[in-house]
């Protein structure tokens, strides 16, 4: 999605895109785990069941048109 809105920038777009991803799944491994150390192991669980679902507001995203050409 954020490549077609800077169709001229594809690989910064991809660049970000990869590194913000890498970074916050870093962070959500160690918040996960010094959670898992305060409270268990079985709860962690439970909280990343539900962690799929925020896939899901990607069915919010606005539809865009393909008005440029590559």
């Amino acid at each position: 999605y954020a490549q077609e809105l800077v169709p001229g920038r594809i690989g910064m777009i991809s660049g970000l895109f990869f590194g913000l991803a890498f970074g916050l799944g870093g962070i959500g491994a160690a918040i996960l785990g010094v959670m898992a150390d305060a409270v268990g192991l079985e709860l962690v669980y439970q909280v990343c069941a539900f962690l799929p679902a925020i896939g899901f507001l990607a069915v919010f995203l606005p539809d865009i048109e393909h008005g440029y050409k590559a």
